[in-house]
């Protein structure tokens, strides 16, 4: 073998081995949740005094039910919406403290208002609403319906 076609063969080599870490850490195995589809026919309640309602007695705090995400917004006030992801079904929508209060998806960092309008784009394609729920509070009981 050549000086050059040894140097050249060196370089592809080592251009492999910078860019292949980077390309598993791209790929979908890492991503923490799983490809579900959105909940259809939602109708359930939730005790507000009970231990799994704990994280909504404070402003900003949220739970996950059903595929659903049950937050009590900045203002007080119940909201509820899908947990899949209308980028690519990812069951990872959680409400954050940010910008007022969004629902946001860190798989591939999907903003929505609390109304479900998308906030932002995050490939080609045009981005898609979340499904909002309908919340209605009797005494400690709160309905999350369709």
């Amino acid at each position: 073998m050549e000086r050059k076609e040894f140097l050249r063969s060196l370089g592809a080599g080592a251009a492999f081995a910078l860019t292949f870490p980077c390309l598993q850490g791209c790929s979908k195995d890492e991503v923490n949740g799983n490809i579900v589809e959105e909940p259809t026919g939602v109708d359930f309640t939730v005790d507000l005094g009970s231990a799994e309602a704990a994280n909504l007695a404070n402003n900003g705090g949220f739970i996950l039910k059903n595929l659903v995400v049950i937050a009590k917004n900045l203002e007080g006030e119940f909201i509820a919406a899908s947990q899949v992801c209308s980028h690519e079904s990812y069951d990872q929508v959680r409400f954050v403290n940010q910008s007022g209060g969004i629902f946001y998806c860190d798989v591939h960092g999907s903003r929505f208002d609390q109304d479900g309008t998308p906030l932002n784009q995050v490939d080609s394609a045009p981005a898609k609403a979340i499904k909002v729920y309908n919340t209605e509070l009797n005494g400690s009981i709160l309905r999350i319906y369709e």
